[in-house]
């Protein structure tokens, strides 16, 4: 064979993989609103600079005629590209090829690039939209997901790893996703599921739908096992190249610096008469949160899920952090179940790259009730303990309003670690509200009973309690609070600490890992 027609040949070989499993499959494809896998690639990674790798490699199955069949790229495009002039490592598993399913060697291809990913120091993404294990390979198949699980723990911590289901997750292949730091989810067209509606009806008498199983919004409000859920394919990518600038590219770099524009001893006027005067009336976080950062700019992650609490990304000074903070709209802000997992999760993922997290409190404590203690509200509320404790990147805390009791330790206190604890003079420190220190003081008790007019003592008392316990100057007294400062100034405050804090060093002690209560 001449040069040009090994060039030919070449050409030729291209040309058919870009088909991948043909125009008719692809419009079906789209038909249903989702995009085919060499699409999101492309909307993924900055214009031309994504480049495949493995394009041609082959099943070797020869079960079931499976000798027979010919699977383009064997069902997943790996490679790796820019995003946001950034290097990072991809896999989008092809739907349109024998349904995206996955054998012996299209796991190959997603370890490969995970291999790569890890020694580069590179974000992984992977866009799912599979059938699940090739059932014609049997324990080839399931030893492909065991190997991608490995690497899902081996990279944990190391480079960022992102999930888009795009598509049918079933089965071994949700754990992958479950394994990683940010799940993404499409309206309509994603799902996931250990088991399938057909399979729960033949077990256990239950009727469900797809969707109501484990569609984008089920995960989103009800699981928490997704992070987001977007309107469509398009929507996804473009969030998760937001998501991107704010992630370092692994976990020896700091974190983004991107330019804002935004002054930053800018003062936040409206935060000076954002809180009610009556503690009981809500008010919404996010417009605090908004207020602080740099452009208003915040990035929700677990927007749907245990709305108690508020977690994202924003900048302060050009430079990401991480968000937590209780949500005063939503169960009056009370911790949880589901907000510890949430804010520990949060808290984990950002120590684990650098990110600095500061914390905006207004928790009047945890959530009674049998539901939560038989749920283990117990072990679920000491995993936030754990993790604010564990994390050794700058801490900063700004106590708003209430502050009681156990949550006022799990949110990031002085105790916890907590670098610097900043409160506003409308602070409520204390054991517990002053209705219930009422309640139990004992000497308050007796002067309530020997009262001619209960009620009009029971509120004295709470107000005398109020006067002298629920403000920030007693735990500022102890240097529990660094300082006390006025709304307007928290901003300003918080930018000059996260500069004075940026070379903060901590060494933890030797171990292999703790073991935080699961």
């Amino acid at each position: 064979m001449k040069v040009v027609e090994k060039i030919a040949y070449l050409k030729a070989r291209r040309e058919k993989v870009l088909q991948m499993g043909g125009e008719a499959r692809i419009a079906k494809q789209n038909e249903k609103g989702k995009l085919s896998a060499r699409e999101r690639l492309n909307l993924l990674f900055d214009e031309g600079s994504f480049y495949e790798i493995d394009a041609f490699v082959k099943h070797r199955s020869t079960n079931f005629g499976m000798e027979h069949v010919e699977i383009e790229s064997d069902g997943v495009i790996v490679g790796y590209g820019l995003v946001n002039g950034r290097t990072v490592f991809a896999y989008s598993q092809d739907f349109t090829s024998i349904g995206g399913s996955l054998g012996e060697m299209n796991a190959a291809k997603i370890c490969k690039i995970m291999d790569l990913a890890i020694k580069v120091g590179a974000p992984i993404i992977g866009l799912n939209d599979s059938g699940g294990a090739r059932v014609e390979e049997g324990v080839d198949a399931l030893k492909g997901y065991g190997d991608i699980f490995f690497r899902n723990s081996r990279a944990s911590g190391v480079v960022p790893q992102i999930s888009a289901i795009m598509g049918p997750c079933a089965g071994g292949a949700v754990y992958s996703p479950a394994m990683t730091d940010f799940v993404f989810m499409v309206k309509k067209t994603s799902h996931m599921f250990i088991t399938s509606p057909y399979v729960i009806k033949t077990v256990t008498g239950e009727e469900t739908t797809f969707e109501d199983l484990g569609g984008a919004m089920v995960h989103n409000s009800k699981s928490g096992n997704a992070h987001f859920a977007c309107e469509n394919d398009t929507e996804c990518i473009e969030q998760i190249r937001e998501l991107l600038d704010y992630l370092p590219n692994n976990n020896m770099e700091s974190v983004p610096v991107i330019h804002m524009g935004d002054d930053m001893k800018r003062s936040c006027e409206l935060l000076d008469s954002l809180i009610p005067d009556d503690s009981k009336v809500p008010y919404d976080m996010k417009l605090v949160i908004e207020e602080v950062l740099d452009g208003g700019e915040f990035f929700e992650v677990h927007e749907y899920f245990a709305e108690n609490c508020i977690v994202g990304f924003g900048r302060l000074n050009n430079r990401s952090v991480g968000i937590i903070a209780n949500q005063p709209m939503y169960l009056a802000g009370c911790l949880d179940i589901d907000a510890s997992d949430k804010i520990g999760r949060f808290i984990r993922t950002c120590d684990a790259f650098n990110i600095p997290l500061i914390t905006f409190v207004d928790v009047p404590g945890y959530l009674p009730g049998l539901n939560q203690e038989w749920g283990g509200i117990i072990r679920h509320g000491a995993k936030l303990l754990w993790s604010y404790s564990e994390a050794t990147v700058p801490k900063l805390t700004v106590v708003v309003r209430k502050d009681y009791g156990g949550a006022y330790l799990a949110m990031s206190s002085k105790h916890l670690g907590a670098d610097m604890v900043f409160a506003w003079p409308t602070a409520e420190i204390a054991v517990m509200g002053a209705k219930g220190a009422v309640e139990v003081i004992s000497s308050y008790k007796k002067e309530i009973s020997e009262s001619q007019d209960k009620v009009a003592k029971t509120q004295e008392k709470i107000d005398e309690y109020e006067t002298a316990f629920s403000i920030p100057y007693l735990a500022a007294e102890r240097g529990y609070i660094d300082e006390v400062i006025l709304p307007s100034e928290t901003r300003e405050r918080l930018v000059v600490a996260l500069e004075a804090l940026s070379s903060k060093t901590e060494i933890l002690p030797p171990k292999k890992h703790g073991n935080i209560p699961l």
